[in-house]
């Protein structure tokens, strides 16, 4: 339990007077002086700490986050190749820019999406062209913080339990990669890794979906549904395609 601070060295009820009421008698002209002069002393010690406060951490304390070098701006989705996704799951088509960008002083962030060629999967009886289509999407959001520092937010997301209406099933660090990274793997099977680098945060997400075949195509049913794809077996390929994000957005 939190109690009412103590002063130190304070004199019970019975303890001589002076102790008690020796703040209310009136200074002595020497004790004036010597007042003085330790008041004096204090300011120029206040004014030093202070001073190398500023110095070394800005006004408030607050310094701007290191930009390691990163570059975010309209173009940069250009930088997105993901060759170690393409290997695994298709080629990738050319990266989209999406129209929520931001170039502010305090912030720069672009958002880009990168489609793999859709893949048909074959029908029970061998037949291409008449089963379930699979494809996948990978999407990049990168920021570049510039006037506060991103790693005490970024460190409270990894608790979060949904993300845009979706749960988290679990979350995993990622070593060796930025200041902190995260693999989350979500409830619907998608996966994104999250990395915060000095005032860079990015984020790859990789995710898939089904598509049913023409139904018009003269078949009386749709063929049976094949399972949804296997996406943690892709987990390294997308950690592998963050490191590449992250170096190509530097240079």
């Amino acid at each position: 339990m939190i109690t009412e601070p103590e002063l130190v060295g304070e004199a019970g009820p019975d303890g001589p007077p002076d102790l008690v009421s020796g703040f209310d008698r009136g200074p002595s002209a020497g004790g004036r002086r010597r007042g003085l002069l330790w008041a004096a002393a204090g300011a120029v010690v206040a004014s030093a700490v202070w001073a190398t406060a500023v110095f070394a951490y800005g006004i408030g304390g607050d310094r701007k986050p290191d930009p390691r070098g990163y570059r975010v701006e309209s173009g940069s989705c250009a930088a997105v190749e993901l060759k170690a996704l393409s290997a695994a799951v298709g080629p990738a088509g050319a990266p989209s820019t999406e129209l929520d960008g931001i170039e502010h002083p305090a912030l720069h962030r672009i958002r880009c999406t990168v489609d793999f060629t859709v893949a048909v999967v074959r029908a029970p009886d061998g037949e291409e062209g008449v089963g379930w289509s699979t494809g996948y999407q990978a999407s990049l959001t990168a920021e570049l913080h510039k006037e506060t520092d991103p790693r005490p937010e970024f460190e409270a997301s990894s608790t979060l339990t949904e993300i845009d209406g979706t749960g988290v099933d679990r979350v995993e660090r990622v070593p060796g990669l930025g200041d902190l990274a995260y693999l989350l793997i979500m409830e619907d099977e998608s996966m994104s890794v999250r990395v915060v680098d000095g005032g860079a945060v990015v984020t790859l997400t990789l995710t898939s979906w089904m598509s049913p075949p023409d139904i018009d195509n003269g078949t009386e049913s749709l063929p049976e549904v094949v399972d949804q794809p296997e996406m943690l077996a892709h987990r390294a390929e997308l950690i592998s395609d963050t490191r590449e994000v992250m170096k190509a957005l530097k240079s």
